[in-house]
């Protein structure tokens, strides 16, 4: 067990000291423990470094805002440790953890095991959204649910007490830890850089799981270049728990098999193995190893002016109206646009985004309490609604909305705020109200 500074994560090891390091990384909301059913065996051959999540079981609640973040704390643990070489194994967010390790710091990762994993996590909106619900409603409408993302139907009715401890587990959790894994999930995309991957890679799946399944496991396999694929049959995404042994002897088969050697320090160079045969390890009934995917490159495009000698603003500015506004309110206008729009759409998003949201003289909050009060004052109130949930986003809660509009009312007058409330009050049940 260790003692937790700010920089650094909660962790345990199980097994012989003198043996290679071997890293499990968790799952959002879950802690070291759901990997208890494989450290018995694991650690016979490896010792088992296990890690919580800040705000996890009980780890001191530092939030990460980042996976480049939540990674970098790792490196560090770790360097306090000694520990320079390792093997990985993550399970979703852990996953993230995984990639962001072999992409940015290839040189301490031996192996890589990818379980439930994707390069990249649905949309930015759900998990932007699931902050608002928690941030609104607390994480027990999330513990509530969980079961129902983590297990098959079968397994959560056969095995109650452990339902249970899975809600417990979420419930415990700090909210704001919580949220802040979600943002960073939410701004995690490797998508581009997947196949820099060059570590040995098994990528291991529930044929079950609703959340990261088969497609996004065939993804990974895909673009990883020395990858293989696992499909686990009767698990959905807490593979590890509900299928604890057959992950067990996928991971002794990887790690025994597929461990890249370190680099030579005399030389300075790498053992190159042979490339050993591509395999998928899956059961018959599943679909085939996936193809290669190519994708066609877009007609070049003319290169934007170039502002008073600064940096153009508008990919910065496209990159902020998607986080405030979401993905899909973005796509939608954008794809709206025409001839006749379009130049209108491109200001938007140069100038308003790139230039005013984007300045660092206001934090996001700050802004939208601006907004609100501009639009109720215009009565804009379509515009209002978008930029209500822009402000959930943005870490307002209902509370501080409603005194927004409070504040409002006596400087904007009665009528239009009496509009704006009825616009908020339904756009915040919307987002507020779980979906169960």
């Amino acid at each position: 067990m260790s003692e937790t500074p700010s920089n650094t994560l909660q962790y345990r090891f199980d097994g012989p000291e003198e043996a290679p390091v071997l890293i499990l990384g968790p799952s959002l909301g879950t802690t070291w423990h759901m990997w208890d059913r494989q450290v018995p065996e694991l650690a016979q051959q490896w010792r088992v470094f296990r890690f919580d999540l800040p705000g996890h079981g009980g780890a001191p609640a530092y939030p990460a805002g980042s996976v480049a973040e939540l990674a970098a704390r790792l490196l560090a643990t770790l360097d306090a440790l000694g520990v320079q070489r390792f093997g990985y194994a993550g399970c979703a967010f852990g996953g993230a953890v995984g990639v962001e390790l072999a992409l940015r710091h290839p040189e301490r990762v031996a192996s890589l095991a990818l379980i439930a994993a994707s390069p990249r996590f649905g949309t930015a909106d759900e998990f932007r959204q699931r902050g608002v619900i928690v941030r609104t409603n607390g994480l027990d409408p999330i513990a509530r649910t969980s079961p129902d993302r983590w297990f098959t139907s079968g397994f959560a009715a056969a095995q109650p007490a452990i339902t249970e401890w899975a809600v417990q587990m979420v419930r415990t959790t700090d909210p704001g830890c919580y949220i802040a894994a979600c943002e960073a999930l939410a701004a995690f995309d490797v998508r581009a850089e997947i196949g820099l991957v060059g570590v040995p890679t098994l990528v291991l799946v529930g044929s079950d799981d609703q959340v990261t399944g088969p497609a996004e496991a065939r993804t990974l396999v895909a673009g990883i270049p020395d990858a293989r694929l696992a499909v686990v049959p009767g698990a959905s995404h807490l593979v590890p728990v509900e299928q604890p042994a057959a992950v067990t002897d996928l991971l002794v088969r990887h790690f025994s098999t597929a461990w890249q050697p370190a680099h030579d320090s005399g030389t300075g160079q790498t053992a190159v193995p042979g490339i050993p045969v591509r395999a998928v390890l899956t059961a018959p009934q599943q679909s085939p190893q996936p193809l290669a995917i190519a994708e066609i490159a877009p007609a070049p495009v003319a290169e934007p002016p170039q502002l008073m000698g600064r940096p153009d603003p508008y990919d910065a500015g496209l990159k902020v109206r998607r986080e405030v506004l979401g993905d899909a309110h973005v796509d939608r206008a954008l794809s709206q646009a025409d001839e006749f729009s379009g130049d209108f759409q491109e200001f938007l998003t140069r100038y308003a985004w790139g230039e005013i949201w984007d300045r660092p003289g206001l934090d996001r909050r700050t802004r939208s309490c601006v907004t609100l009060t501009a639009l109720v004052a215009g009565g804009h109130l379509e515009e209002l609604a978008f930029h209500t949930r822009a402000a959930l986003r943005n870490g307002l809660t209902p509370d501080e909305i409603k005194e927004v509009l409070l504040q409002a009312a006596v400087y904007c007058g009665v009528p239009a705020a009496n509009s704006a409330f009825t616009v908020a009050q339904q756009v915040i049940r919307e987002e507020t109200t779980p979906t169960e």
